[in-house]
């Protein structure tokens, strides 16, 4: 097997509503050497669980995590949200032998039993800590020169700090950085660590569909040609409901928002329908053609 190698955590929302994202991330990582290993019979992380059990999510997400390990195997989410709830199960089941006891007679019931010993990873992470910028940055073949970009991080990679344990949660840098490794111009704008509103967007839209508006004014306000997420949550509230947000605000965005892996790939000279680009409702044919064949 390559040096790298991880077992893919796809969760529930990225094989019905963002197939683009799960699409350019395996291209991307198969081009720079990592080999991902299918999670079997893998069940909901147990995000949205939380608020009501945490048994139940930690339960889940538990058994999630002992596929992993029966591998002997890191996972790598592309979601921001099985991220944080993967690394907050291994978190509380380390320091809590009560609670990890309780977790394990639930799962003994299904022959399993969780030992601890799989880490989670989000995909930027593996990419900045485990490929480098530096491996990245050989397989770039066109630059985008002079191509402002915008970028999002979502909540849950970030925050809370003690858990996720990967970035400073007030100045991220990792995004930026692999933003500027396409050539691209990163640009900074108000709010740009705020939710995107969406875990509210099925009981009263208002309130996300206002966030998200106010974000893409801002974004726009900066002359961003483009904006990049790297969760699939996140990704919707943009993307998938620019046009309506557009039509409640009487306001014209026409900002095209690709996952990250989806730009990187560009850049590393794939061709948009092995990208998945075609999935992504605000088209991005400007961006294609930016200096094409540079």
């Amino acid at each position: 097997m390559p040096e790298l190698t991880y077992m893919l955590f796809l969760g529930c929302l990225i094989p019905y509503r963002a197939q683009g994202y799960e699409v350019s991330s395996r291209k991307v990582l198969d081009r720079l050497g990592v080999n991902l290993v299918e999670m079997p019979e893998f069940n909901c992380c147990g995000f949205p669980l939380d608020p009501i059990s945490h048994e139940m999510m930690l339960t889940l997400a538990a058994r999630d995590l002992c596929l992993a390990e029966k591998q002997g195997l890191d996972i790598v989410t592309l979601c921001n949200g099985c991220f944080g709830t993967l690394k907050k199960a291994n978190t509380m089941l380390s320091e809590d032998r009560e609670l990890l006891n309780k977790i394990n007679g639930y799962l003994g019931e299904v022959g399993l039993e969780y030992k601890g010993t799989s880490n989670v990873k989000h995909l930027i992470q593996v990419l900045i800590d485990d490929v480098g910028l530096e491996k990245i940055k050989q397989n770039i073949q066109r630059q985008f020169d002079g191509l402002k970009v915008a970028e999002h991080y979502g909540c849950h990679v970030l925050r809370p700090e003690k858990i996720v344990n990967f970035e400073d949660p007030e100045d991220p840098k990792a995004l930026r950085e692999l933003i500027e490794i396409t050539g691209a111009e990163w640009v900074d704008y108000v709010d740009k660590l705020e939710c995107c509103g969406q875990p509210m967007i099925g009981v009263d839209d208002k309130i996300p569909l206002q966030l998200s508006r106010d974000k893409l004014k801002h974004i726009k306000d900066t002359g961003a040609q483009a904006m990049v997420t790297i969760c699939p949550a996140c990704h919707m509230m943009y993307d998938l409901y620019q046009s309506k947000i557009e039509g409640d605000f009487n306001e014209s965005f026409g900002i095209p928002v690709f996952h990250y892996p989806q730009l990187l790939g560009l850049a590393m000279g794939l061709d948009p329908d092995e990208l998945g680009l075609g999935e992504n409702r605000v088209k991005a044919s400007g961006i294609l053609n930016f200096k094409k064949g540079s």
